[in-house]
């Protein structure tokens, strides 16, 4: 009998010291939700608040001159009303020709500002810094692999234990 609980207990501690090793080799992953960084890294970078201060400067340009069109557009309809036909004309000319300062000023500004924002969507900056931060979190957590929740065609379920998402935008600094 003793034999037997020698075999037994011998049995149980190969079991349990495989079963060590075993889990040592399990496979740890982590998702991010890589659409949720870039917006997070986008919000807060220098060249799209550069590329919000333009666009908000354009418009406070266009806006000037709107209202002076306007207020040309006023004076016209007063010189009219006032039967100074001169006047009224040379207003009219001074309309048309603000007008189509207008119409290409926001026509070159709207294509400078599409230029502007489709060079950060094509950023490689972010992406070397995305990767560069994955890799840093995935070798300090113990993760074998990270997936992309946009790439999700074959992640049918995952725990929120396993989401990194906001350890990255921390380590962007975001």
């Amino acid at each position: 009998m003793k034999l037997f609980n020698k075999v037994i207990l011998s049995v149980a501690i190969m079991f349990l010291a495989s079963s060590f090793g075993f889990s040592q080799q399990i496979t740890k992953f982590g998702v991010v939700d890589t659409s949720r960084v870039y917006q997070a890294y986008f919000r807060n970078s220098a060249p799209v608040r550069s590329y919000e201060t333009k666009k908000a400067d354009f418009q406070n340009e266009i806006n000037k001159r709107t209202e002076a069109l306007r207020s040309l557009q006023s004076k016209k309809i007063e010189y009219e009303r006032a039967g100074d036909t001169s006047n009224a004309e040379k207003t009219e000319a001074k309309i048309k020709k603000e007008t189509q300062y207008l119409q290409e000023y926001t026509a070159a500004k709207n294509m400078e500002l599409e230029q502007l924002k489709k060079s950060l969507q094509n950023s490689d900056e972010f992406y070397q810094k995305l990767y560069a931060t994955l890799g840093k979190i995935a070798e300090s957590g113990g993760y074998s692999m990270i997936l992309s929740l946009q790439q999700s065609n074959s992640i049918l379920w995952y725990s929120s234990s396993v989401d990194i998402t906001d350890d990255v935008i921390k380590s962007l600094g975001l």
